[in-house]
C-alpha cells in the first residue's frame, strides 16, 4: 500500500512537470524561456552579468518548476484549491521587450563601473512557437592602466601626516586598473582609516578623483584629492578636519534589567579622554551584543564641542526567562519507532551579570507498537554560562569577541532490555571566538562516572569470552580534557548563502590518572587495570574531523548542493581495552546515514551486535561517512531535497574477533553502506522542520552477493527509514 501511494505521488509530480507552461498565455503573449549572455573575451565570466538582467525565466529543478503547470491547470479561479495553487504557485514569465533594453542599459552601466569603458551590448531575440529565447552579445570596452597617482591633501594640523602614513595601504596605485568601483572602495577604506585616527564624521564624500586618459601611452594619470567640504556642498562651507576625543560615556537601560556596573565596565572599551575611534565604537557594540541578555544595543555618538564627542549606549533587554522545546522522531519499516522530546528552561541574567542558566530535560524512547520491546533514556542537564574567561583578568580580552566559561552537571538514566545504566557528567569549559569565522571550545577538566547494573545474564553470556565487549559494559570513570576548533564562513542557524566549514574535535582521558598507578589499587579481575573509588578509569584518545561545503545557484540562489565528509577514530590504551560507550561511534539517524535508524548500521559487515541487543546499539571504533544533498524550492516555504549518504563504522583488526567488522582495505567496498532518499522541509528562516525518507542502496549487513538492493526491493521490508528533525542535517 505504502509503495503504491509513493509511486502514484511520483507519477503525479512527473505529470505536472510535463504539462504545458504556455497554456494560460493570452493572444500575442510569449513565454520567456531562456536568457543567454555571451562575451567576446573568454577570460571574462559571463555569469557575473546575469544579475543585471531585468527579466528572467522561471527555472528550478531540471529547468522546470512543476508548480507552473499546476498554476496553469488551476485556471483563473481565485477560490478553493485552484485559488490556493495560484497564490502559492509561480506564474510563467511573459516576455516584455522593454525589459531587454533595460537589461542592456544595466549591463553597460555595470561594465563601465568595473572599468570597461565604451562597452556595448546587443540583443538577439528568437521566437520558437510561443517561447522566446534572448541572447545578449557583449563587446567589452577599453581598460586603462594607472600610470601615476598625484595627491592633493590639505596641510593643517596632523591631517596630511596621518593621511600620508596610510598611502602604502591604498588600493589605488600606479599599475592598477582604473575603475569607478576601485575608486569608491578606496575612498571608503581611507575614510574608515581616518575615522579610526580620530576624525569623527569623516566620509568618502570628501574624496575627489580626476583621471586623464588622453596620454599618448594610452594610460591614465590619476589625481587623488581630499577636500575640505563634501562633494555637492558649497566650497564656502569648507572647514578643517579635526581630531576628536571621547567625552562623557553613559549607559541607559530599562529599570527592570538588573546589571552590576562592573559587568558593563568590563564590556565597554570607551573611556573619557581617549582619542575617538570608530573601531573602538564598533568593538564595544559587538561585545555588548554577544551578551544574550541584551536584545538590542545602540551606541549613539554626538558632538559635544569642536573636538569632543559624547557616547550614549542604550540597551534593550531580551526575554530574560523562557522555555524551549524540541522534538525528533524516526521510524523504519520494521515498526521500530524512536521519539526524542526535549524541554529546557533558561534564565539569561540569573546573577545580574549576564550569567545564563540552562536546565534541560530530554528523553529518548524507542518502542514497537503491540510489542513489549522498548527502551527509555532520560537525562537532566544543568549548565551555567559566565560571560568572561574565569581565571584570567578581563583586560586581556580587548577584541570584539568575549570569551565564555561554562560549568555543567548532568545525570543520564538508561533503561534497556539488556541492562540499566546511570551516568553522572560534569565539565568546566571555555568557549568563544578567535575571529569572525573561527570558534573554539576547550574543557580543561571534564568527568563522567558510569554505572551499569541489572545486566541480563543471557545478554552478558553472548560475549563472555570477548574482553573488549565486556569492558564496554562495566563501570568506568572517565576523567580527561577535550577541545574543539570550528571554522565556518556562515555561522547562522539556517544558512542562506554559499559557505564551507571544518570542525575538529579531540578527547584525551586517563593520562593524568595513570601517573598515580603505583598507588592505585589493581582490578581483581583485570590485573592490568587500576581503580579509583572502586571503578576502573578510562584511558583513550578520540578524534573526529568534519568538512563541509554548500554551493548556491539558480534564481535568487535558492538551490543548493551540500557536501559533507566525516572521519573519526578512537583508541583505548594503558588502563583500558575499549573507550566508554558514550565515546564509541555509530551510524544512522536523522543527521547521518538516513537509510538506517540510529545505531543500526555496522560495524562493517558484522550483524552479531544486532543479535546481542533487542534495541539496536551497533558501535565501532572508527567511522567514515560522506553525504551529498541537493536542495531546491517547491512553493511557499516548502523545500525539497534528494540525497545520497555513504559510510559505516568499523573496529580495528586487533580488537576484532572476526574480519567482517574490522577496517580492512580489501573489504572496504563490501562494508560500505549506501542510501539515497527524498526530503521535505518547511523553512521559516529562524527554524526549519525536516522530514527525510532514506532508502538503502547497498546494505553491508546483508549476506554477500545480496548487498546491492535492486529497485524492486527499495520499498520492501526494513529497507527504508523515515526521520523527522529540526534544522538541516549538515
Amino acid at each position: 500500500m505504502y509503495r503504491g501511494k509513493l509511486i502514484i505521488a511520483l507519477l503525479a509530480a512527473l505529470a505536472l512537470a510535463g504539462c504545458s507552461t504556455t497554456r494560460s498565455l493570452r493572444s500575442g503573449e510569449f513565454l520567456l524561456r531562456k536568457n543567454t549572455v555571451k562575451v567576446n573575451e573568454e577570460s571574462f565570466s559571463a555569469s557575473g552579468l546575469n544579475s543585471y538582467l531585468a527579466q528572467k525565466p522561471n527555472s528550478y529543478l531540471l529547468g522546470i518548476n512543476p508548480l507552473l503547470s499546476v498554476y496553469n491547470w488551476a485556471g483563473d479561479s481565485e477560490s478553493g484549491f485552484a485559488g490556493f495553487l495560484r497564490r502559492v504557485g509561480t506564474p510563467p514569465v511573459v516576455y516584455d521587450p522593454s525589459k531587454v533594453e533595460e537589461s542592456i542599459a544595466s549591463m553597460e552601466n555595470h561594465l563601465r563601473y568595473i572599468g570597461y569603458y565604451g562597452s556595448t551590448v546587443e540583443s538577439d531575440v528568437r521566437v520558437r512557437g510561443r517561447k522566446v529565447y534572448v541572447t545578449y552579445y557583449v563587446t567589452l570596452g577599453r581598460r586603462y592602466e594607472i600610470s601615476t597617482v598625484e595627491y592633493e591633501i590639505p596641510d593643517y594640523g596632523t591631517f596630511r601626516q596621518d593621511f600620508q602614513a596610510d598611502i602604502p595601504n591604498s588600493e589605488v596605485k600606479a599599475g592598477g586598473i582604473l575603475s569607478e568601483q576601485s575608486l569608491e572602495a578606496e575612498a571608503e577604506r581611507s575614510a574608515r582609516y581616518l575615522r579610526n585616527q580620530g576624525y569623527y564624521g569623516f566620509s568618502r564624500s570628501f574624496y575627489a578623483f580626476e583621471a586623464d586618459t588622453l596620454a599618448r601611452d594610452g594610460k591614465a594619470r590619476l589625481k587623488y584629492s581630499v577636500l575640505d567640504y563634501a562633494l555637492g556642498d558649497d566650497p564656502a562651507s569648507a572647514r578643517e578636519h579635526k581630531k576628536f576625543s571621547i567625552g562623557d560615556v553613559a549607559f541607559t537601560y530599562p529599570k527592570e534589567l538588573k546589571i552590576r556596573p562592573r559587568v558593563l565596565e568590563n564590556l565597554n572599551l570607551l573611556r573619557p579622554g581617549q582619542p575617538y575611534s570608530e573601531e573602538a565604537i564598533n568593538t564595544t557594540y559587538t561585545r555588548l551584543t554577544n551578551v544574550s541578555m541584551f536584545n538590542g544595543v545602540n551606541v549613539n555618538v554626538t558632538p559635544a564641542s569642536e573636538d569632543q564627542v559624547d557616547c550614549n549606549i542604550s540597551l534593550r533587554a531580551s526575554g530574560l526567562q523562557g522555555f524551549k522545546t524540541n522534538l525528533e522522531a524516526s521510524v523504519n519499516s520494521t515498526g521500530l519507532i524512536g521519539i526524542s522530546p526535549q524541554l529546557s528552561y533558561f534564565h539569561k541574567n540569573i546573577f545580574h551579570g549576564g550569567e545564563v542558566l540552562n536546565v534541560g530535560l530530554k528523553g529518548n524512547f524507542q518502542f514497537k507498537p503491540n510489542d513489549n520491546v522498548s527502551s527509555q533514556e532520560v537525562s537532566v542537564t544543568t549548565s551555567l554560562r559566565f560571560p568572561r574567561f574565569i581565571g584570567l583578568p578581563n583586560h586581556i580580552f580587548k577584541g570584539p569577541y568575549i570569551p565564555r566559561t561554562d560549568v555543567s552537571l548532568a545525570y543520564n538514566y538508561q533503561n534497556r532490555p539488556e541492562y540499566r545504566r546511570s551516568v553522572i557528567s560534569s565539565a568546566f569549559t571555555y568557549n568563544g571566538r578567535l575571529s569572525e569565522r573561527l570558534f573554539y571550545q576547550f574543557s580543561p577538566a571534564r568527568a563522567n562516572i558510569s554505572r551499569i547494573y541489572d545486566i541480563d545474564e543471557t545478554f552478558l553470556n553472548q560475549f563472555i569470552d570477548n574482553v573488549f565487549m565486556l569492558e564496554m559494559f562495566t563501570d568506568n570513570f572517565d576523567l580527561g580534557v577535550s577541545g574543539m576548533l570550528y571554522y565556518t564562513t556562515d555561522a547562522s542557524t539556517i544558512p542562506s548563502r554559499p559557505y564551507h566549514y571544518a570542525r575538529l574535535s579531540v578527547d584525551v582521558a586517563g593520562n593524568v590518572l595513570s601517573l598515580f598507578n603505583s598507588v592505585l589499587p589493581a582490578d581483581p579481575y583485570f590485573q592490568d587495570e587500576h581503580l579509583i573509588w572502586g571503578i576502573p578509569y578510562a584511558q583513550y584518545v578520540r578524534g573526529e574531523l568534519q568538512l563541509g561545503k554548500t554551493f548556491r545557484f539558480g534564481p535568487k540562489d535558492r538551490q543548493a548542493l551540500a557536501l559533507r565528509f566525516l572521519a573519526g577514530a578512537g583508541y583505548a590504551y594503558g588502563n583500558s581495552m575499549a573507550p566508554p560507550l558514550d565515546k564509541m561511534f555509530y551510524c544512522g539517524g536523522s543527521t547521518s546515514m538516513r537509510g538506517w535508524q540510529a545505531r543500526t548500521l555496522g560495524p562493517g559487515n558484522d550483524t552479531s551486535l544486532a543479535e546481542f541487543f533487542v534495541i539496536p546499539t551497533q558501535m565501532g571504533l572508527m567511522k567514515l561517512e560522506a553525504n551529498m544533498e541537493y536542495r531546491f524550492p517547491l512553493f511557499w516555504k516548502f523545500e525539497g531535497a534528494t540525497f545520497v549518504d555513504v559510510g559505516n563504522i568499523w573496529d580495528y583488526v586487533e580488537e576484532s574477533e572476526e574480519e567482517s567488522d574490522a577496517f580492512v582495505l580489501k573489504n572496504l567496498p563490501e562494508s560500505i553502506g549506501m542510501n539515497w532518499g527524498l526530503g521535505l522541509r518547511l523553512n521559516f528562516d529562524l527554524i526549519l522542520l525536516r522530514l527525510d525518507l532514506g532508502i538503502r542502496l547497498h546494505d553491508p549487513g546483508r549476506d554477500a552477493g545480496d548487498r546491492w538492493v535492486a529497485p524492486n526491493g527499495w520499498f520492501k521490508g526494513s529497507n527504508m527509514a523515515l526521520h523527522f528533525g529540526v534544522g538541516y542535517p549538515f
